[in-house]
């Protein structure tokens, strides 16, 4: 069984920044359970959970969506089973509860976490 946790939330200035992290943790039999993609979602009050950033997590190469481009950066260290989401330049609309979810190899979201609150105060 999977476990995702995240941790790293807290409340900062606007501008200011913050940095993720969620590891994962569990035992994986064969390539179809193995981590292909880890990804970072949120949740603003009222909003519906959008995607911020995800990672391919063989080659690394990131996704991002248009509103956090710039400032930003999903990383992963496989050694360590941790992602992570450095967020720079923060603004009060980046304000939610953010969750990581794991996709396997068959492309399927297995897993994610309990959420982290993030609140910019303006």
């Amino acid at each position: 069984q999977v476990q995702l946790v995240e941790s790293g939330g807290g409340l900062v200035q606007a501008g200011g920044s913050l940095r993720l992290s969620c590891v994962i943790s569990g035992r994986f039999f064969g390539p179809y359970e193995m981590t292909e993609e880890m990804s970072w979602f949120r949740q603003a009050p009222g909003m519906q959970r959008e995607l911020v950033a995800s990672i391919n997590w063989n080659t690394g190469d990131p996704y991002y969506a248009d509103s956090v481009k710039g400032r930003f950066t999903i990383s992963r260290d496989s050694t360590k089973n941790t992602m992570y989401l450095q967020m720079d330049k923060l603004k009060p609309d980046d304000t939610a509860i953010y969750y990581c979810y794991r996709t396997n190899g068959l492309g399927q979201y297995d897993a994610w976490g309990q959420g982290t609150q993030v609140t910019i105060a303006s």
